[in-house]
């Protein structure tokens, strides 16, 4: 077999790969930014003086609930006669003083603080409150009536406290998701 330039060429294209454009993909989150904190010293325990953070997310919560609908949508569905037939009424709400309570307890400030929370980190702190909830149904003993009562208040509080978070998540991130 003679050896051509044609042969040298096809040799070289069959065993070295040819060169291709370096394509970087970029794969960091989106809502993570590196910054600075003044404040940081060093000690045992830190990741340094920047830190992985999250932007900080103003969600102003009217405003959303605004856009999608909800008083609309809460007319529409009947809850409000649903909740009238259960003895829920504006003039109850009145007798009550449910709102001057919110007021004076500050629960609407809180709820404004409670909608700049990340979603993922409700949703994370879920999961323990779960796993504690059948932890205490596993390893109190069921030997008297007294730990039988104090087995179920503390494992469907914690419970009810586990699954309030991971919807208020998921309700979180509906309010918060991008427009």
């Amino acid at each position: 077999m003679a050896v051509t330039a044609s042969n040298i060429s096809s040799f070289n294209t069959n065993i070295i790969p040819a060169k291709r454009c370096l394509t970087i993909v970029n794969m960091a989150p989106k809502k993570k930014v590196n910054k600075y904190n003044p404040k940081w010293t060093k000690q045992w325990y830190g990741a340094g003086i920047f830190v992985e953070g999250s932007e900080d997310i103003s969600v102003d919560v009217f405003k959303k609930m605004e856009k999608k609908k909800v008083l609309s949508n809460v007319e529409k569905s009947g809850l409000l006669s649903k909740a009238e037939e259960l003895g829920f009424t504006l003039t109850s709400i009145e007798k009550l003083g449910i709102f001057s309570k919110a007021e004076k307890f500050g629960l609407l400030s809180l709820l404004e603080k409670a909608a700049s929370f990340s979603p993922a980190a409700l949703a994370s702190v879920s999961l323990p409150l779960f796993l504690a909830a059948i932890g205490v149904i596993v390893f109190v003993p069921d030997d008297s009536a007294g730990l039988i009562v104090t087995q179920n208040v503390i494992a469907g509080a914690l419970a009810l406290g586990s699954v309030g978070l991971f919807v208020g998540s998921i309700v979180l991130d509906g309010l918060q998701e991008a427009d």
